[in-house]
């Protein structure tokens, strides 16, 4: 199916979707559509560049670009991030994604499960093990949700219908800001997510959505007993314009422009989030483009890198298009490996060969 007959796909479901999988439509539509990338902020890796070495004594065939996370081998410290789920759009995108991440062994997650919940019927656009059968997959909600009537029972029917190995709660207070009709009440919620960490069992992995988490809350949300943290800091979508883009309300869009550069860059969360805890298992993710960007992050601290904007990009074109992008990614991967001397990301950590300019 071509990138044109998608978006008609798209355009005759939204025609009859409840309001929630409408919205899953048109936030495709919008970040394919439409410029919703962060202008005056960036992720911060810009200000970083390797030490070139010109004589790396290194094979390349045997370079060594395995990680793992949450227990789990990956051929690679990649996620495909969280994206979309809800649509016959979607479904397609998530199959697509899905067997790049088993055929190149890395982890995935998906949207927002929340539609799944309100209509059970499209828990099949996000049921993809069948499609990645080792793949580390993650499910996904929003924590706000937690304040809207959903708990344990809810959180365990989403990783049921993933067959997922952990469950991503996201944070998104600016988002739903922007969003017409959000769910704007984050009251009291620091104590739902620490009880449900105690009682769902699987890991309970905390992220944003591109406008970062801070050292402190990291902190909290460790104290809580959450076993990741996903940064998704800001430089790359912004959800604000996103939202913004999608919204009728004059009052909305104007806050979707006004908070389009909202948040805290990628590689200053990683940084000082690192520095304050050596231990949590660190996904980093917003604007990352290209798998050099994925090598700065992991040298400045993270087990793992998020990309979604050129997966959706890769996706919503063809199958082959997203293998592409994922032998681009090695590829780019290795290059740096190669060229700063060290054979595997344990060494590139150690090699202080990153340099703040």
């Amino acid at each position: 199916m071509t990138a044109s007959s998608l978006t008609s796909v798209a355009n005759d479901l939204v025609a009859a979707a409840p309001e929630t999988q409408q919205r899953k439509a048109d936030h495709i539509r919008v970040c394919l559509e439409q410029d919703v990338q962060c202008q005056q902020i960036t992720t911060g890796l810009e200000k970083y560049r390797f030490e070139h070495c010109c004589l790396p004594e290194l094979d390349w065939d045997r370079l060594n670009v395995s990680s793992q996370f949450l227990g789990k081998s990956l051929g690679a410290p990649l996620l495909i991030s969280s994206m979309t789920g809800g649509t016959e759009q979607a479904r397609l995108i998530n199959t697509r994604l899905a067997i790049a991440a088993q055929t190149f062994g890395f982890a995935m997650g998906v949207g927002s499960q929340r539609v799944a919940v309100e209509a059970p019927d499209v828990m099949e656009t996000f049921a993809i093990r069948r499609y990645a059968p080792d793949a580390l997959l993650f499910a996904n909600l929003g924590a706000v949700q937690l304040n809207y009537g959903y708990g344990l029972a809810e959180c365990q029917r989403v990783v049921d219908g993933l067959e997922a190995d952990a469950l991503i709660l996201h944070l998104n207070p600016l988002q739903e800001s922007v969003q017409t009709r959000g769910d704007r009440n984050f009251h009291g919620l620091l104590n739902k997510i620490a009880t449900l960490c105690q009682r769902l069992p699987v890991p309970i992995i905390a992220k944003e959505v591109g406008n970062g988490i801070s050292a402190a809350m990291a902190q909290k949300l460790i104290n809580a007993g959450v076993a990741a943290i996903d940064v998704a800091g800001a430089g790359g979508t912004s959800w604000a314009k996103v939202e913004g883009g999608r919204a009728t309300d004059p009052r909305q869009r104007r806050l979707g422009q006004t908070f389009a550069d909202w948040g805290l860059p990628t590689a200053a969360c990683v940084t000082q989030i690192r520095a304050v805890a050596l231990e949590i298992p660190l996904i980093a993710s917003g604007g990352i483009r290209n798998g050099l960007q994925v090598a700065k992050a992991i040298a400045l601290g993270a087990d793992l890198v998020g990309l979604a904007h050129p997966f959706l990009l890769a996706a919503n074109d063809s199958e082959e298009s997203v293998a592409l992008l994922a032998e681009c990614l090695l590829e780019e991967l290795r290059t740096v490996l190669l060229c700063t001397g060290n054979p595997d990301f344990t060494a590139l950590r150690q090699s202080n060969s990153l340099k703040l300019v």
